[in-house]
Protein backbone atom coordinates (compact mmCIF):
# COMPACT_ATOMS: atom_id res chain seq x y z
CA UNK A 1 0.00 0.00 0.00
CA UNK A 2 1.22 3.70 -0.66
CA UNK A 3 0.32 7.02 0.30
CA UNK A 4 -1.57 7.31 -3.21
CA UNK A 5 -3.58 4.36 -2.07
CA UNK A 6 -4.38 6.59 0.94
CA UNK A 7 -5.46 9.10 -1.26
CA UNK A 8 -7.72 7.25 -3.15
CA UNK A 9 -9.53 6.07 0.18
CA UNK A 10 -8.26 2.38 0.42
CA UNK A 11 -10.60 1.19 3.81
CA UNK A 12 -8.66 1.48 6.59
CA UNK A 13 -8.48 -2.38 8.58
CA UNK A 14 -8.66 -1.67 12.94
CA UNK A 15 -6.85 -4.48 14.73
CA UNK A 16 -8.27 -5.08 18.34
CA UNK A 17 -5.65 -6.66 20.62
CA UNK A 18 -7.76 -7.21 23.82
CA UNK A 19 -5.51 -8.90 26.32
CA UNK A 20 -2.40 -10.10 25.23
CA UNK A 21 -0.07 -12.94 27.41
CA UNK A 22 2.28 -10.78 29.44
CA UNK A 23 0.53 -8.03 31.38
CA UNK A 24 -2.96 -8.41 33.53
CA UNK A 25 -5.40 -6.44 35.60
CA UNK A 26 -2.46 -5.39 38.01
CA UNK A 27 -1.25 -3.15 35.05
CA UNK A 28 -4.46 -1.98 34.23
CA UNK A 29 -7.93 -3.47 36.01
CA UNK A 30 -9.63 -2.64 32.85
CA UNK A 31 -7.56 -5.25 31.16
CA UNK A 32 -10.05 -8.22 30.43
CA UNK A 33 -8.72 -12.07 31.36
CA UNK A 34 -11.73 -14.53 31.71
CA UNK A 35 -13.20 -15.41 28.11
CA UNK A 36 -16.57 -13.50 29.31
CA UNK A 37 -14.68 -10.47 30.04
CA UNK A 38 -12.91 -11.01 26.83
CA UNK A 39 -16.16 -11.20 24.74
CA UNK A 40 -17.20 -7.90 26.29
CA UNK A 41 -13.90 -6.47 25.08
CA UNK A 42 -14.62 -7.63 21.74
CA UNK A 43 -18.41 -6.92 21.60
CA UNK A 44 -17.18 -3.26 22.21
CA UNK A 45 -14.17 -3.03 19.81
CA UNK A 46 -16.19 -4.22 17.04
CA UNK A 47 -19.00 -1.93 17.76
CA UNK A 48 -16.32 1.22 17.57
CA UNK A 49 -14.74 -0.38 14.39
CA UNK A 50 -12.42 -3.23 15.08
CA UNK A 51 -12.83 -5.38 11.94
CA UNK A 52 -10.46 -8.21 13.54
CA UNK A 53 -10.11 -9.49 17.25
CA UNK A 54 -6.59 -10.23 18.23
CA UNK A 55 -7.02 -13.12 21.02
CA UNK A 56 -4.83 -14.36 23.68
CA UNK A 57 -6.38 -17.57 26.11
CA UNK A 58 -5.59 -17.44 29.99
CA UNK A 59 -5.61 -19.78 32.44
CA UNK A 60 -8.11 -19.07 35.29
CA UNK A 61 -5.28 -17.93 37.22
CA UNK A 62 -4.49 -15.12 34.67
CA UNK A 63 -1.55 -16.55 33.41
CA UNK A 64 -1.76 -16.62 29.68
CA UNK A 65 -2.87 -20.59 28.07
CA UNK A 66 -2.05 -22.41 24.65
CA UNK A 67 -4.08 -25.19 25.08
CA UNK A 68 -6.70 -25.68 22.06
CA UNK A 69 -9.18 -26.18 24.77
CA UNK A 70 -8.93 -22.35 26.59
CA UNK A 71 -8.89 -20.83 22.85
CA UNK A 72 -12.29 -22.97 22.03
CA UNK A 73 -13.73 -21.51 25.53
CA UNK A 74 -12.27 -18.03 24.37
CA UNK A 75 -13.26 -18.51 21.21
CA UNK A 76 -17.08 -19.41 21.54
CA UNK A 77 -17.54 -16.89 23.76
CA UNK A 78 -16.38 -13.94 21.41
CA UNK A 79 -18.51 -15.75 18.41
CA UNK A 80 -21.30 -15.16 20.89
CA UNK A 81 -21.20 -11.60 21.72
CA UNK A 82 -19.87 -10.21 18.07
CA UNK A 83 -21.21 -10.11 15.09
CA UNK A 84 -19.20 -10.47 12.17
CA UNK A 85 -15.60 -10.00 13.22
CA UNK A 86 -12.75 -12.33 12.14
CA UNK A 87 -10.99 -13.91 14.53
CA UNK A 88 -7.06 -14.16 15.03
CA UNK A 89 -5.40 -16.36 16.87
CA UNK A 90 -2.37 -15.86 18.47
CA UNK A 91 0.81 -17.93 18.04
CA UNK A 92 3.28 -15.98 19.36
CA UNK A 93 5.91 -17.82 21.79
CA UNK A 94 7.42 -15.99 24.35
CA UNK A 95 8.47 -18.44 27.77
CA UNK A 96 6.26 -20.70 25.77
CA UNK A 97 7.82 -24.56 24.29
CA UNK A 98 7.64 -25.03 20.79
CA UNK A 99 5.37 -28.00 21.23
CA UNK A 100 2.59 -25.93 22.53
CA UNK A 101 2.62 -22.77 19.42
CA UNK A 102 0.29 -24.54 17.11
CA UNK A 103 -2.19 -25.34 20.08
CA UNK A 104 -4.35 -21.87 18.99
CA UNK A 105 -5.06 -22.86 15.43
CA UNK A 106 -6.75 -26.32 16.18
CA UNK A 107 -10.22 -24.83 17.24
CA UNK A 108 -12.78 -26.09 15.83
CA UNK A 109 -14.00 -24.22 13.50
CA UNK A 110 -10.41 -23.20 12.90
CA UNK A 111 -9.71 -19.37 13.26
CA UNK A 112 -9.73 -16.77 9.77
CA UNK A 113 -6.15 -15.90 10.89
CA UNK A 114 -3.28 -16.26 13.56
CA UNK A 115 0.13 -14.63 14.28
CA UNK A 116 2.98 -16.02 12.74
CA UNK A 117 6.17 -14.60 14.56
CA UNK A 118 9.10 -14.85 11.70
CA UNK A 119 11.83 -14.45 13.98
CA UNK A 120 13.35 -14.37 17.56
CA UNK A 121 12.31 -11.71 20.30
CA UNK A 122 13.47 -10.72 23.46
CA UNK A 123 11.25 -8.63 25.68
CA UNK A 124 11.59 -7.48 29.12
CA UNK A 125 13.88 -9.17 31.55
CA UNK A 126 13.11 -12.68 31.08
CA UNK A 127 10.51 -13.15 28.34
CA UNK A 128 12.23 -14.53 24.80
CA UNK A 129 10.81 -16.35 22.05
CA UNK A 130 13.55 -18.45 19.44
CA UNK A 131 11.18 -18.78 16.79
CA UNK A 132 13.45 -20.81 14.68
CA UNK A 133 13.01 -21.21 11.07
CA UNK A 134 12.05 -24.91 11.69
CA UNK A 135 9.10 -23.56 13.75
CA UNK A 136 7.90 -21.10 11.57
CA UNK A 137 8.00 -23.38 8.83
CA UNK A 138 5.43 -26.11 11.17
CA UNK A 139 3.19 -23.80 11.83
CA UNK A 140 2.89 -22.10 8.53
CA UNK A 141 2.22 -25.35 7.01
CA UNK A 142 -0.58 -25.85 9.83
CA UNK A 143 -2.47 -22.78 8.79
CA UNK A 144 -2.29 -23.32 5.30
CA UNK A 145 -3.50 -27.13 6.66
CA UNK A 146 -6.51 -25.20 8.07
CA UNK A 147 -7.10 -22.37 5.83
CA UNK A 148 -5.51 -20.07 8.40
CA UNK A 149 -4.12 -16.50 7.05
CA UNK A 150 -1.33 -15.91 8.79
CA UNK A 151 -0.54 -12.16 9.99
CA UNK A 152 3.26 -12.09 9.50
CA UNK A 153 4.60 -10.30 12.50
CA UNK A 154 7.93 -8.52 11.72
CA UNK A 155 9.52 -7.38 14.79
CA UNK A 156 12.40 -6.04 13.07
CA UNK A 157 13.67 -5.67 10.03
CA UNK A 158 15.67 -8.45 10.11
CA UNK A 159 12.18 -10.21 10.11
CA UNK A 160 11.71 -8.69 6.85
CA UNK A 161 14.42 -10.77 5.12
CA UNK A 162 13.07 -13.95 7.06
CA UNK A 163 9.36 -13.28 5.19
CA UNK A 164 11.06 -12.25 1.82
CA UNK A 165 13.03 -15.56 1.51
CA UNK A 166 9.79 -17.38 1.70
CA UNK A 167 7.46 -14.58 0.23
CA UNK A 168 5.83 -16.87 -2.44
CA UNK A 169 5.08 -19.50 -0.20
CA UNK A 170 2.40 -16.65 1.09
CA UNK A 171 -0.90 -16.60 -0.07
CA UNK A 172 -1.67 -13.17 -1.86
CA UNK A 173 -2.00 -10.62 -0.78
CA UNK A 174 1.06 -11.33 2.15
CA UNK A 175 -0.38 -9.39 5.22
CA UNK A 176 2.70 -8.42 7.98
CA UNK A 177 2.39 -6.32 11.40
CA UNK A 178 5.23 -3.90 11.66
CA UNK A 179 6.05 -3.94 15.42
CA UNK A 180 7.58 -1.24 16.99
CA UNK A 181 8.83 -0.61 20.67
CA UNK A 182 11.39 -2.23 22.61
CA UNK A 183 13.26 -5.13 23.13
CA UNK A 184 13.74 -6.81 19.89
CA UNK A 185 11.59 -4.80 17.97
CA UNK A 186 12.28 -2.09 15.79
CA UNK A 187 12.99 1.11 17.55
CA UNK A 188 9.72 3.26 17.41
CA UNK A 189 10.71 6.67 15.12
CA UNK A 190 8.73 7.85 12.01
CA UNK A 191 11.54 7.28 9.98
CA UNK A 192 12.19 3.66 10.53
CA UNK A 193 8.13 2.81 9.68
CA UNK A 194 9.04 4.12 6.74
CA UNK A 195 12.01 2.34 5.56
CA UNK A 196 10.03 -0.68 6.59
CA UNK A 197 7.24 0.39 4.11
CA UNK A 198 9.33 1.21 1.63
CA UNK A 199 11.20 -2.37 2.28
CA UNK A 200 7.71 -4.22 1.41
CA UNK A 201 7.07 -6.10 -1.76
CA UNK A 202 4.44 -4.40 -4.20
CA UNK A 203 1.17 -5.89 -3.49
CA UNK A 204 1.69 -6.32 0.50
CA UNK A 205 -0.54 -4.97 2.90
CA UNK A 206 0.52 -4.22 6.40
CA UNK A 207 -0.71 -2.90 9.49
CA UNK A 208 1.12 -1.24 12.54
CA UNK A 209 1.76 -2.36 16.14
CA UNK A 210 3.37 0.41 18.41
CA UNK A 211 3.80 -0.22 21.91
CA UNK A 212 2.64 2.13 24.64
CA UNK A 213 2.95 6.02 24.11
CA UNK A 214 4.08 5.26 20.57
CA UNK A 215 0.71 3.75 19.52
CA UNK A 216 -0.68 6.85 18.72
CA UNK A 217 1.87 8.14 16.41
CA UNK A 218 2.88 5.79 14.46
CA UNK A 219 -0.32 4.02 13.73
CA UNK A 220 -2.15 7.19 12.79
CA UNK A 221 1.46 7.63 10.36
CA UNK A 222 0.23 4.29 8.80
CA UNK A 223 -2.85 5.54 7.85
CA UNK A 224 -1.60 8.22 5.87
CA UNK A 225 0.95 5.56 3.79
CA UNK A 226 -2.21 3.68 3.07
CA UNK A 227 -1.67 0.65 5.91
CA UNK A 228 -3.72 -0.21 8.56
CA UNK A 229 -3.39 -0.05 12.56
CA UNK A 230 -3.64 -2.58 15.42
CA UNK A 231 -4.70 -0.56 18.85
CA UNK A 232 -5.93 -2.39 21.86
CA UNK A 233 -4.69 -2.82 25.71
CA UNK A 234 -1.97 -5.47 24.78
CA UNK A 235 -0.41 -3.05 23.09
CA UNK A 236 -1.17 0.00 25.11
CA UNK A 237 -2.83 0.47 28.81
CA UNK A 238 -2.96 4.30 28.60
CA UNK A 239 -5.22 6.69 26.62
CA UNK A 240 -3.01 9.35 27.47
CA UNK A 241 0.42 10.23 29.62
CA UNK A 242 -0.97 9.42 33.17
CA UNK A 243 -4.60 8.54 32.05
CA UNK A 244 -5.84 4.76 31.94
CA UNK A 245 -7.47 3.82 29.27
CA UNK A 246 -10.67 2.43 29.79
CA UNK A 247 -11.02 -0.28 27.12
CA UNK A 248 -9.62 -1.12 23.75
CA UNK A 249 -12.66 -0.16 22.41
CA UNK A 250 -11.83 3.56 23.54
CA UNK A 251 -8.50 3.35 21.73
CA UNK A 252 -10.30 1.84 18.14
CA UNK A 253 -12.54 4.98 18.45
CA UNK A 254 -10.14 7.21 18.69
CA UNK A 255 -8.16 5.27 15.54
CA UNK A 256 -11.46 5.22 13.82
CA UNK A 257 -11.91 9.41 14.98
CA UNK A 258 -8.57 9.67 13.13
CA UNK A 259 -9.61 7.83 10.11
CA UNK A 260 -12.41 9.47 9.52
CA UNK A 261 -10.74 13.51 10.10
CA UNK A 262 -8.44 11.95 7.40
CA UNK A 263 -10.76 10.92 5.24
CA UNK A 264 -10.07 7.19 5.28
CA UNK A 265 -12.99 4.82 5.46
CA UNK A 266 -12.96 2.55 8.35
CA UNK A 267 -13.21 -1.06 6.73
CA UNK A 268 -15.95 -3.59 7.26
CA UNK A 269 -15.27 -6.77 8.26
CA UNK A 270 -16.50 -7.90 4.91
CA UNK A 271 -14.55 -4.96 3.59
CA UNK A 272 -11.29 -6.57 5.24
CA UNK A 273 -11.67 -10.09 4.11
CA UNK A 274 -11.85 -8.88 0.66
CA UNK A 275 -8.81 -6.55 1.24
CA UNK A 276 -7.14 -9.72 2.57
CA UNK A 277 -7.98 -12.41 0.49
CA UNK A 278 -10.01 -14.32 3.19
Amino acid sequence: MTYDEYRAGKPLIVTAALTGGVQGKEANPNLPETPDEVAEAAKNAEAAGASILHLHARKQSGERAFATARFQTLTEAVREATDDAIIQHSTGGTAAPDALRAEPLRTDPAPEMASLDMGPLNRYDHLTSENTRALVEALHEEMQARGIKPELELFNGGHLNEALAIWDEFAEPPYVNLVFGGGTTSVPHPRNLLTLVDSLPDGAEFTTLAFGPHQLPLTTMSMLLGGHVRVGLEDNLYYRKGEPAESSAQLVRRSVRIAEELGRPVATPAEARELLGL
